[in-house]
């Protein structure tokens, strides 16, 4: 819109721009008081200026003039501009008395300083961000964040150890210095002394190296997983060896734990099954994030779970078997056992049987598994027979079956054909399996002695036993590698205690109280290990344990060349009550 001028081509007042109501009171000032506004506004009279006007109007001309109101309303002609001219519409109503803000003379000289508050706002709002954002990166540094985002993050405890690792490692590869620098670095717009930035420096770093990320290991709780079988066949093994472990687990959490930490048995079932291990055995250590593995069932198992614990350093402690594997010379660091091994068991029944029972070593028959943990057991008794017969071997019989089935036709027919007479079996098998192969024997041989090692389960075997009939379960040997549980050992009684009180009304069972032991003495090596645990501290710890007593009968040793902590070997026997009853092997 142009701008008015006058015959001079000057620009007229800037106050005709102004509203009707403002023009208007400016007309009766100039009336009244014309030494106000000067002679910039025209010379009227009220009577002719409110002659054509409403009531309102002309009611307004005579109120008495406040002078300093239509002072402060004219607005200096330097404070307008052509946009100012584009916003004030003409003709606009009489609005209340009150004046519009934008033409505040005093508004329009100090505008609000709305760049600087703005300013101040979006700086608190970045040293806001930089907080949350070195609060998450501290979080990340020492491991702390949330279970699920470092699931969603793909972050595992061992990652967030290595991480923190390479970040004060000065011997990292060029790919890891670049990865640790790329990490964000966060500063502020606010200036702070700086001795305050060291200080925080220094906070973070002594918080990375003071808390270790150890897997399976929080202030509160150590984890340790049992790959064993839960399901199938061999079911209860499993089954007896958790109650066991848990058992003592129990017990040593209500007195407080091991140095404040509780102890917690995951469990996964492999079902005796080898590739089922391999899943158990990956499930535990990433998924649930075990510091170790105590008490793992079985030797076929055990080829698959071995090796995974040894690739990765973690520790494998109390497996309940006896398979040679597990006991190489020289030991395998991360792996420790309690019980004797298989050739032990079945190196002593047949010292038994040729020496207290008066067999030759040829009448001597073996039922194996016809797997790694049958293979073990036979490679005992072929031991044994060469010490008896001066380092000859000779022949020995063996009888196989599948693992996990009870098809024992084959191993039944191959005894009956052979042509000299066989007087006892060692059994190395799982419980129902080693039931079915002496049912179908018995009344063709009712003199044959049987005799299992103490993988079978000797509870199992007894109730599968009586099952048949009283003569079917008499005169059963088993090889034991703990106490029986009808003594008086000091062991043996707090076992049953602990049993009765956290799991009533279960009955003691050997595989149970091995678990028991088992679960006993790992919390030995933990308390030596120290408040700050991890798997080397732990290690160094079992191997200065040395004739420790637990109220077994026989001290349990280790050392950096025996990690198996005892070897010795009961002896138990089956009466027609379904009852073990102790023996001297020799």
């Amino acid at each position: 819109m142009s701008s008015p001028t006058d015959e001079d081509g000057k620009r007229d007042d800037p106050s005709a721009y102004a509203p009707k109501w403002v023009r208007d009171s400016n007309r009766e000032t100039s009336h009244e008081s014309p030494s106000v506004g000067g002679d910039k506004f025209s010379q009227r009279s009220e009577q002719s200026f409110s002659e054509n006007r409403p009531a309102a109007d002309q009611a307004r001309a005579h109120r008495p003039l406040d002078t300093t109101f239509t002072r402060d309303a004219r607005v200096p002609p330097r404070a307008w501009s052509r946009r100012a001219e584009t916003e004030l519409p003409e003709g606009d109503e009489e609005p209340p008395l009150r004046m519009p803000r934008s033409l505040d003379p005093q508004f329009m000289k100090d505008p609000p300083r709305a760049r600087r508050a703005l300013g101040r706002l979006a700086a608190v709002g970045g040293l806001i961000i930089a907080a949350s954002v070195g609060a998450a990166i501290a979080l990340f540094a020492t491991g702390k964040l949330p279970s699920g985002l470092n699931k969603m993050l793909g972050l595992s405890a061992d990652n967030t150890t290595v991480a923190s690792k390479l970040a004060t490692d000065p011997s990292k590869t060029p790919e890891q210095a670049i990865s640790t620098a790329a990490q964000p670095t966060i500063t502020s717009t606010e200036q702070r002394p700086i001795g305050d930035d060291s200080a925080r420096v220094t906070s973070a770093r002594s918080a990375i190296e003071r808390a270790p990320t150890i897997r399976g290991v929080t202030d509160n709780e150590i984890r340790l997983g049992i790959s064993a079988p839960f399901t199938g066949s061999a079911k209860e093994l499993g089954n007896q060896m958790r109650l066991g472990i848990e058992t003592a687990f129990n017990l040593i959490n209500q007195s407080g734990g091991i140095h404040g930490r509780q102890l917690r048995l995951v469990t996964a079932d492999d079902g005796y099954e080898p590739m089922r291990a391999a899943e158990t055995m990956k499930e535990l250590y990433e998924k649930q994030q075990v510091f170790g593995f105590i008490g793992n069932v079985g030797t076929p198992t055990a080829v698959v779970a071995l090796p995974y614990a040894l690739e990765r350093r973690t520790l494998f402690f109390g497996a309940f078997t006896g398979a040679g594997l597990l006991r190489r010379d020289p030991p395998d660091r991360y792996v420790f056992n309690y019980r004797a091994s298989y050739a032990e068991e079945t190196d002593a029944v047949v010292r038994y049987l040729v020496k207290m029972r008066g067999l030759r070593p040829e009448q001597i028959a073996v039922f194996a598994q016809q797997d790694a943990y049958g293979d073990s057991g036979f490679a005992g008794v072929a031991k044994a027979m060469r010490a008896l017969r001066g380092g000859n071997e000779g022949t020995i019989l063996r009888l196989d079956y599948q693992r996990n089935t009870l098809d024992v036709d084959d191993a039944v027919a191959r005894l009956r054909a052979h042509k000299i007479p066989i007087k006892a079996i060692v059994m190395v098998g799982a419980y129902r399996s080693c039931a079915k192969f002496i049912e179908k024997t018995r009344d063709i041989y009712p003199g044959m002695i049987y005799t299992n090692v103490s993988f079978v389960g000797s509870t199992a075997l007894a109730d599968e036993l009586m099952l048949l009939g009283p003569r079917y379960a008499n005169g059963v040997i088993v090889t034991q590698v703990v106490p029986a549980v009808e003594s008086y050992a000091s062991t043996v009684l707090k076992y049953k205690t602990a049993l009765a009180k956290y799991f009533p009304g279960v009955p003691p069972d050997y595989v149970s109280l091995e678990g028991y032991v088992v679960g006993s003495l790992l919390p030995e090596g933990l308390k030596r290990a120290g408040r700050q645990l991890d798997t080397e501290k732990l290690v160094e710890a079992l191997e200065k344990v040395r004739g420790f007593d637990m109220g077994l009968g026989a001290l349990i040793s280790f050392g950096p060349t025996e990690h198996q902590g005892s070897h010795k070997v009961w002896g138990t026997q089956l009466n027609e009550n379904g009852r073990y009853q102790a023996i001297d092997l020799e």
